[in-house]
């Protein structure tokens, strides 16, 4: 629980910046991005987001690590949130689920096992991500896990096929702002580290709004029956990486979690020799 001194500076924080990107936005939304070959506004680069959104979507305080020897380097740390109004709206046995996962996130959360994020996450996630463009497709592709989605600009009526991790993405351009639609996303997938959840009826509309040469303004609006009691956004800003050289370092994450995936799997000593016996005993009798 965030105690009464920690809520009131937080409430002051929150009111200074929420001042202060009222000013900034209304400056940005007036900028009119480069365009691509085909007139649209130009996206292509690779983009990452700052802040703590990744560890929890809610206003937080910082807490332990579940590494002890980690030390401070391994504590969470806290973070103003990026979900409008601060709270997700979900239902009383949702939010029941939600605090079971954050109790047990370490064993819970799929991206520990390098399962690719779903949307929204992956773009929150703390590592960078590249956008290429075209008229009839845009890709996106997230060093994390090698993931990628594409959307099909040119296809509205275009249904899925079956449900999969990072979703049916269908995108469209109102002025400067690249929408998506996105559906039929597995409901395994988890929104931060602190077991947000959704169901297999969550839709997600996304908002890319250039804001100047190197940010975007990033809305995710999430609507799910099942899961809440009303439909919820996000919003953050993403900045464009500019270091010389700069691309996408692959991150097959896979050999990190052999261990937790198919340790139980490994035979103990005794078993092991036991089988390298019998082995031999087959190999004397042929």
């Amino acid at each position: 629980m965030l105690n009464s001194a920690f809520r009131y500076l937080l409430a002051v924080a929150l009111s200074l910046a929420s001042l202060s990107f009222a000013t900034v936005f209304a400056q940005s939304t007036e900028y009119r991005a480069a365009r691509d070959p085909w007139g649209n506004p130009d996206l292509n680069g690779i983009w990452q987001a700052m802040g703590t959104a990744y560890w929890d979507l809610e206003t937080h305080e910082s807490r332990a690590g579940p590494l002890w020897q980690l030390g401070a380097i391994g504590a969470i740390p806290g973070g103003i949130g990026v979900v409008e109004g601060d709270e997700i709206p979900y239902k009383p046995e949702a939010l029941q689920k939600k605090q079971e996962n954050m109790a047990n996130w370490l064993e819970l959360d799929p991206v520990v096992r390098c399962y690719m994020p779903g949307i929204p996450r992956a773009n929150y996630m703390p590592y960078p991500f590249q956008i290429f463009q075209t008229d009839a497709n845009i890709y996106f592709a997230y060093q994390f896990a090698s993931s990628t989605r594409n959307v099909f600009m040119n296809r509205p009526d275009y249904e899925a096929p079956i449900l999969t991790v990072m979703g049916h993405n269908l995108g469209h351009w109102e002025g400067e702002t690249l929408v998506i639609n996105i559906s039929d996303q597995y409901g395994w997938t988890w929104l931060d580290h602190s077991g947000n959840h959704h169901s297999e009826a969550m839709k997600v509309t996304e908002r890319f709004t250039p804001t100047g040469p190197n940010s975007l303004w990033y809305e995710a609006t999430i609507d799910d029956p099942e899961v809440y009691t009303r439909p919820w956004t996000i919003s953050m800003p993403l900045y464009r990486r500019l270091e010389r050289n700069m691309r996408l370092v692959e991150f097959k994450c896979q050999e990190y979690t052999e261990e937790i995936l198919y340790g139980y799997l490994r035979q103990d000593e005794e078993t092991a020799a036991a089988l390298e016996e019998l082995r031999q005993q087959r190999e004397q009798q042929q």
